[in-house]
Parts: C-alpha cells; sequence; structure tokens
C-alpha cells in the first residue's frame, strides 16, 4: 500500500473516532435546542410577524426530525457498529429512509421558502401584502411537507427492508436489479439535483436580489433625507430593514456555510454519470455530514444572538423551573 492510502486511511479512522464524541454530543444538544425554540416561538412573543414566526418554527421542527432520523436513528448506528449490530435483522431501513429524506428534503426547502418570503417583504413592497402573510405561509409550508413526502416514497421500492451498517452515504442496501439500472441512475441523480444543488443555488439568488435592492433603497433613502432635512439623523426604518437583513443573511449564510461541503461532494460523487469520475478521499463527504447535521443545532444560537426578546423569553425559561424548584424547596 502507498504512503499516501495509509494516510487518508489513518485520517479516516480518526474521522470515525471523533464522529463517536461528536455525533452523541450534537444529539444531546440538538435535541433539546430544537425543542425550546418552538416552545418559545410558539407562544408569539418575540416580536416576529406570525408569517416569519411560522417558516421559523416550520424550520426548527424539521431540523429536530432530521436530528432523530438522522442523527440518532442512523449515524450514530454507523459509528457506534457493534453496539447496534442488532439492526442488522431489523426491517424498516426503507421505511426510515423515506422519513429520513423528506424531513431533510423539508429542512432544506423551508429555509429556501423562508429566504423566498424574505426576499418578496424586502424587495416587492406590492405583492407583500398579499404573499407574506400567515395563510401563505401556512400553504407554502403544507406544500412542501407533501410534495418532499411524495417525492421520497420511491425510496421505500428502491431500497431493501434490512439496514447494513456500514460507513457509506446509505444504510439501506439498494435492491441488486434496480442498482444497475438506467431508472437507479436517474432517480438518485435528481434527488441530489433537488437537494442540496437546486436550493443552495436558490437561496444565493435570493440573498443577492435582497442585497442589492436593499442597497439600492438605502443610497436613495439617505439622498432623500439630507435633501429633506439638511442632516443624516438616525433612520428608524433603516435600523429595522439592517435587522432584518442580518437575521435573514445569518441563517440563509449558516445554511450555505455548513452545507458548502455536502453540496460539493453530492456533485462531485455523481460526474462519472457524464463519464468525468473524479475521487474525493474518504474522510472528506465524512466532513460533509457532520457539517450538514451541525446546521441543524445552530438557528437557536443565531436567534438568541439577533433577537433580543427570543433572549428574554429564553432567560425566563431558564428562570422558571429554578424559581419553582426554591418556592418547593422553602
Amino acid at each position: 500500500m502507498s504512503l499516501g492510502f495509509l494516510l487518508k486511511l489513518k485520517i479516516l479512522w480518526a474521522f470515525y473516532d471523533i464522529q463517536k464524541i461528536y455525533y452523541p454530543i450534537l444529539a444531546v444538544v440538538g435535541v433539546p435546542v430544537n425543542a425550546v425554540t418552538i416552545l418559545i416561538l410558539s407562544r408569539g412573543k418575540c416580536g416576529l410577524s406570525k408569517c416569519v414566526t411560522g417558516y421559523l418554527v416550520a424550520m426548527a421542527a424539521a431540523d429536530l426530525l432530521v436530528i432523530i432520523f438522522d442523527l440518532i436513528l442512523r449515524q450514530i448506528p454507523i459509528v457506534y457498529r457493534s453496539e447496534f449490530a442488532f439492526l442488522l435483522y431489523v426491517r424498516v431501513c426503507n421505511v426510515h429512509a423515506v422519513l429520513l429524506y423528506a424531513v431533510t428534503d423539508c429542512s432544506v426547502w423551508f429555509t429556501v421558502a423562508f429566504t423566498f418570503d424574505r426576499c418578496v417583504a424586502i424587495c416587492c413592497q406590492k405583492l407583500k401584502s398579499k404573499y407574506c402573510t400567515e395563510r401563505t405561509a401556512a400553504m407554502v409550508l403544507g406544500t412542501v411537507t407533501l410534495l418532499s413526502c411524495l417525492k421520497n416514497t420511491f425510496w421505500y421500492f428502491m431500497y431493501t427492508s434490512a439496514y447494513w451498517l456500514s460507513n457509506s452515504p446509505w444504510f439501506c442496501l439498494v435492491k441488486v436489479y434496480i442498482s444497475r439500472s438506467l431508472t437507479w441512475t436517474v432517480v438518485e441523480l435528481l434527488h441530489h439535483i433537488l437537494n442540496p444543488f437546486i436550493p443552495f443555488l436558490l437561496i444565493l439568488i435570493f440573498n443577492a436580489l435582497t442585497v442589492r435592492h436593499i442597497l439600492m433603497a438605502s443610497r436613495a433613502r439617505r439622498r432623500l433625507r439630507r435633501r429633506s432635512s439638511g442632516d443624516s439623523p438616525k433612520d428608524p426604518e433603516m435600523g429595522n430593514r439592517r435587522q432584518s437583513m442580518i437575521v435573514l443573511f445569518i441563517i440563509s449564510g449558516n445554511f450555505i456555510l455548513l452545507w458548502a461541503v455536502f453540496t460539493v461532494c453530492s456533485v462531485w460523487r455523481r460526474l462519472d454519470y457524464f463519464g468525468y469520475p473524479v475521487s474525493l478521499p474518504s474522510f472528506v463527504p465524512e466532513i460533509g455530514f457532520m457539517l450538514q447535521l451541525l446546521s441543524c443545532c445552530t438557528n437557536t444560537f443565531i436567534y438568541a444572538v439577533t433577537q433580543s426578546k427570543f433572549r428574554a423569553e429564553l432567560r425566563n425559561g431558564v428562570k422558571y423551573p429554578i424559581v419553582i424548584m426554591i418556592k418547593l424547596i422553602r
């Protein structure tokens, strides 16, 4: 064996050891923070519109389900394969695959829908009153959920029902007669184009349009205020826009940053369909999985940093059980 191959193998095994610590910690953190986010946002006391609250609650719920179906029921059994060997005899992997890919699609496309909603709110004032409503948000989220479930039902028929505990992108075996068919190639390629390639591009486009509009509007508004007042006092309207922009860009930027490696690996691995096979070190996809799952745990911290009312609700939530315990002790 070559020195380069041995080095890659050592790096890969090092990542396996890191994952044995990283994934359980991520699960312990990810489940409560998303549950707390859902609870706080659902109370409607964070100063956000019902439309925005609906998107953020849906995103947190989808992230929580991704942590359960992907992190807890897939990645942790893979890295602790000897302790979870009994899964080889459990025959629900194809059902698990449908649920896992459906909630992952929901998590990604809810982020796209939220980014588009904010783009409309900032860039299209005439359309804002009709589109950026609680009812429209509910319809969009419901449609995305339904389409995600329908899109991923084919995994039930393409995978075997038994688990296959190997550290690879797939955790179920593909049925033999399907794996050699053109149908499998097309379906898998479309699956990875729809998630994460297209969402990645859409978020970049919507954010670019939003930035362009905000910069143009800001310059025009500053010129107008200088002409009318002769000075440049603080503009509360621009402050509100800036706050909305910061929240939007941090959420979407966080998604882009943490999904970047996974997206590149998904595209790279499938270049062989077009006759351009490119090999990647085995540890690179593992980095992609680790960062992708981390993205399901970060939005709560983003809200805590950017939203003062969310921080206040979070503090109240932490203080409440402590106050109750003190009263009971007294």
